[in-house]
């Protein structure tokens, strides 16, 4: 039988560099959703999104993604990871990145158009992705990710360098994602973003101070604005 979640993490803790990076945090992201990891850029959201894709070294706990051990071979058949870094060959325009990225995948053609309208980059199929800038890079990457039709997206602040209108309408391929039956855990430090969450984890020094909806978190802060409503919420925490 299919667990509820589609990522549970149990009393993790992560040392980097003799620094615990992550501090017995214990969090589980429901399947069919979006899901916001927040908080401020050192937080340990990326240390985090690399422990769920399983190529972390972690001190201990336990992380499961899709009923398997995060980083097993069955894990990654199902996982898409988009790291802030570009993960596409520079050298190859755009189309050849995601023709070969597509043959990998076993997809078609009309995959390739469809993930290119998808990510708004139609128009820069024939550039070669080292001329283009990080944003766009980052929307070849996720292009790619499509591509290989994962059940689990695990997108690292993938709306940085983007205007309004670009990152809304991601936004709404990550709604549509979900609604297909995707889980998709989306990291940033834009707390604007986390409106546009089904449910958001609040990150502050490694560790989690809040998992909740938007209207909760807006409830449970006693304010309509969700950066103020952070900030009451780290403060509390402090103290």
């Amino acid at each position: 039988m299919l667990n509820t979640f589609a990522i549970s993490v149990d009393d993790l803790t992560v040392v980097r560099g003799g620094n615990t990076v992550i501090s017995n945090l214990t969090v589980s992201v429901a399947h069919g959703s979006v899901t916001g990891l927040l908080g401020p850029s050192g937080c340990g959201k990326s240390t985090l999104i690399r422990a769920i894709a399983g190529i972390q070294v972690i001190r201990s706990g336990s992380v499961r993604v899709l009923d398997s051990t995060a980083g097993s071979t069955e894990a990654r058949r199902t996982v898409a990871y988009v790291t802030q870094a570009s993960s596409v060959y520079p050298d190859l325009t755009v189309l050849q990145n995601l023709r070969y990225f597509a043959a990998l995948a076993g997809s078609d053609a009309s995959a390739v158009r469809e993930a290119l309208t998808n990510v708004g980059l139609v128009d820069k199929s024939d550039t070669l992705a080292g001329d283009l800038s990080g944003g766009q890079l980052t929307r070849v990457s996720l292009a790619a990710a499509l591509l290989a039709d994962p059940d689990l997206y695990l997108l690292d602040e993938p709306t940085v360098g983007l205007d309004p209108v670009l990152r809304r309408d991601l936004w709404q391929l990550f709604h549509d994602l979900a609604d297909s039956g995707k889980t998709l855990l989306i990291s940033s430090h834009v707390m604007d973003e986390a409106g546009r969450c089904d449910r958001v984890l609040l990150m502050r020094e490694g560790r989690l101070i809040a998992d909740a909806s938007p209207a909760e978190l807006r409830a449970r802060a006693g304010t309509p604005d969700l950066e103020q409503a952070f900030l009451r919420l780290a403060e509390a925490e402090v103290a």
